[in-house]
């Protein structure tokens, strides 16, 4: 065990309890993975969300064997103010990570790092480490687990008897997703030893879980959905830490000659397929209080077969027991169910639209060239405002190298480039700002802009937010070396900043994301000067929905603006300059879109080119003013 390990605060939000729980169920899961990963590096704090808390029992049962210390929102470190709960923050530091699946990342890391030997906490962060890494803006999966499951069931546990007879849409959406065949890095293998086991017949046995083990786990026994006994032996070894069952020592000649689209697919052990993952950790307190309600209320569970199934499976995963006997949980012993092919069905048709993946045809075929016809028949064209001061430039060579971006791991000319974008977005931010004003840098990266910020304008509060974990600890290294005390690094999803500023910044906000950072300011009445980037990954999200503005609707479909999007990524410098140019203007009228949707707002906006236009492919600049 390591010594030495700098005292972090946990905090996490209290509304009230409620059965074996504590609410918000963001909270339940923190301390039900605390429980789990049996780690004591957190000083624990309740943040109470209502006026009126008392120490009413908190400090007892739902929080296992840890000691939990209650604390107001005021009396919160300012920077953990100006997020969502789950937040973790070392000491008297500047460096806040906030948001359920960053916080039950770090937790697992942390535990891992203190003690090498546990190497299954690790593992729960999945193949590449990768488990709940995306963020809940862009993957459909974290959002279900992170978003979608905790709200759907808390709705659920409120709603009067006459609301909740139906099964939550987002449930139905779960008990779909574990039906769905299961994708592994080495699938190819597996499924051909699942081949030659149907081929011989075979039922493998299933290791043996110890005490734990359930006659639920038996091969014989497993219904049309469930995993056969060779999905249950490669999930269990890894648990166990056994070596994985090779069920052939050689493949016969048939099964060898199998074409990969022809092989058996696989099914779901657990919540992302064949491994146990902290998503298991974050969906199991969820679903144990929507089953435990729903057996209050005399619900056939007859619809979902296979999250029972999944419920019951997790149960026999070692720790998860004791975990949940020190949070007091109290699990349910499920019979075995079966769901005929029907029912099935009818489940997925009551999924709602807005749940389901975006399956929309994006791969066009034609040019943009009719799109950009049609709109300038409307009086439409691209159109740049002149940049404010074309020739502005910091004096790169007297600054401290640590505020250069050449500090970071870029050539010469990249970096070069990367001053000359700074100027520009510098230079905008320099003609908004005055003392005291709290200036954000989105996506901030590796903190290029937030730095040079910081240094230049010691008057003012600098914020990055940043999901990339490691990106920001490098930002935070060269504000160290630099000695800014004027600047915070917030490691979250753009959603679970909540801040007031007055000024918002992004240089090469991806997609979608430039659209977030946009609407953050709009929601704040902040001025924005935003670049955006990789107008190809531009797609109808659950909170956006394009074309953005009332004139380019009026005008043009989805499709036809998707067209001017991937058009507009095609301004390579290798690319024939005819080429560049069309992917020039596509880019300025997706960005007039944007722009014209923020004026809706009562905003005034410019759509700017970067000097000198060089200085990148995307080299386009929105500068926005309530």
């Amino acid at each position: 065990m390591k010594d030495s390990v700098a005292e972090e605060h946990l905090y996490l939000a209290f509304s009230h309890q409620y059965r074996d729980s504590i609410f918000p169920l963001h909270t339940s899961i923190s301390l039900f993975l605390l429980s789990y990963c049996d780690c004591k590096l957190f000083k624990v704090f309740l943040v109470p969300t209502g006026e009126d808390v008392g120490d009413q029992c908190v400090t007892k049962n739902l929080a296992g064997d840890l000691e939990v210390h209650l604390i107001s929102r005021c009396q919160l470190p300012v920077v953990v103010q100006s997020c969502s709960l789950p937040a973790v923050v070392v000491k008297d530091d500047k460096f806040c990570r906030a948001g359920l699946s960053v916080v039950l990342r770090h937790i697992i890391q942390k535990t891992f790092e203190a003690d090498p030997s546990k190497k299954d906490v690790l593992e729960l962060l999945g193949f590449k480490k990768t488990c709940l890494k995306a963020c809940a803006e862009v993957s459909q999966w974290t959002r279900l687990c992170e978003i979608s499951i905790p709200l759907a069931v808390e709705r659920f546990l409120t709603a009067s008897p006459e609301h909740c007879q139906a099964i939550p849409p987002d449930i139905l959406l779960l008990e779909r997703k574990l039906g769905e065949p299961v994708r592994v890095h080495n699938d190819d293998k597996i499924r051909r030893q699942k081949l030659q086991q149907q081929k011989a017949g075979a039922k493998a046995a299933v290791p043996v879980l110890g005490k734990e083990a359930t006659k639920e786990l038996k091969p014989g026994e497993v219904h049309e959905h469930s995993p056969s006994s060779l999905e249950l032996s490669v999930a269990f070894s890894k648990l166990l830490a056994q070596e994985a069952p090779d069920a052939i020592n050689r493949e016969a000649p048939h099964v060898r000659r199998t074409k990969t689209s022809d092989l058996p697919l696989l099914d779901h052990v657990f919540a992302e397929g064949l491994y146990f993952t902290v998503a298991d950790l974050v969906l199991l307190p969820c679903i144990h209080q929507f089953l435990v309600s729903s057996k209050k209320q005399g619900k056939n569970l007859v619809n979902l077969p296979l999250i029972s199934s999944w419920y019951r499976r997790v149960q026999e995963v070692p720790g998860v027991k004791k975990a949940a006997g020190k949070c007091n949980m109290e699990l349910l012993q499920l019979p075995e169910l079966m769901s005929t092919p029907e029912k099935q069905l009818q489940n997925s048709s009551s999924v709602p639209d807005e749940l389901e993946e975006d399956n929309d045809d994006s791969h066009f075929i034609g040019g943009p060239r009719p799109t950009m016809t049609k709109l300038m028949e409307n009086g439409i064209e691209a159109k740049f405002s002149p940049h404010p001061c074309p020739s502005w430039t910091l004096d790169w060579t007297s600054l401290p190298s640590a505020v250069s971006p050449g500090e970071g791991k870029m050539s010469r000319d990249r970096a070069l480039r990367k001053q000359q974008q700074l100027n520009n977005l510098v230079a905008a931010v320099t003609k908004l700002a005055k003392p005291g004003d709290v200036i954000v840098d989105f996506c901030s990266g590796g903190g290029h802009v937030g730095i040079v910020l910081a240094y230049m304008m010691p008057s003012c509060q600098v914020v990055l937010i940043e999901n990339k974990e490691l990106s920001l600890i490098r930002a935070k290294d060269r504000s160290d070396e630099l000695g800014l005390n004027n600047i915070w690094f917030i490691q979250a999803n753009l959603d679970y900043f909540n801040g007031t500023f007055n000024i918002g910044v992004a240089l090469h906000a991806c997609g979608v994301a430039t659209d977030m950072v946009i609407e953050h300011c709009l929601r704040a009445r902040a001025a924005f000067v935003v670049s955006p980037c990789c107008y190809g990954f531009i797609q109808n999200t659950v909170k956006f929905k394009y074309p953005r503005s009332h004139q380019f609707k009026e005008i043009l479909s989805y499709k036809e603006h998707m067209i001017l999007c991937r058009f507009a990524d095609q301004t390579a410098v290798q690319l024939p300059p005819e080429r560049r140019l069309i992917g020039k203007q596509c880019m300025g009228l997706v960005d007039l879109d944007r722009a014209w949707a923020a004026e809706e707002h009562n905003y005034s906006v410019q759509v700017i080119s970067m000097e000198p236009e060089s200085c990148s492919p995307k080299n386009n600049m929105f500068v926005g003013i309530p």
